[in-house]
């Protein structure tokens, strides 16, 4: 889970201070959350544009 950091943190495998954003496991994650140490970090909405498809054009049938 991707959380920024509110507070510094290090560790025996990384130094990370206030604003930092890095990838923990989802238990650890979730445990420095609820300790303020870190909130998550949304993931960014992507929107498309897209363009409507023409409505299906048919010419009329004759009938005999």
């Amino acid at each position: 889970m991707l959380v920024r950091l509110t507070t510094g943190l290090s560790g025996p495998e990384y130094s990370l201070s206030t604003g930092d954003e890095r990838e923990f496991p989802q238990d650890e994650a979730l445990r420095l959350i609820a300790a303020g140490y870190a909130v998550p970090v949304a993931e960014p909405k992507v929107e498309q544009a897209t363009t409507p498809k023409a409505p299906e054009r048919r010419g009329k049938r004759k009938r005999a």
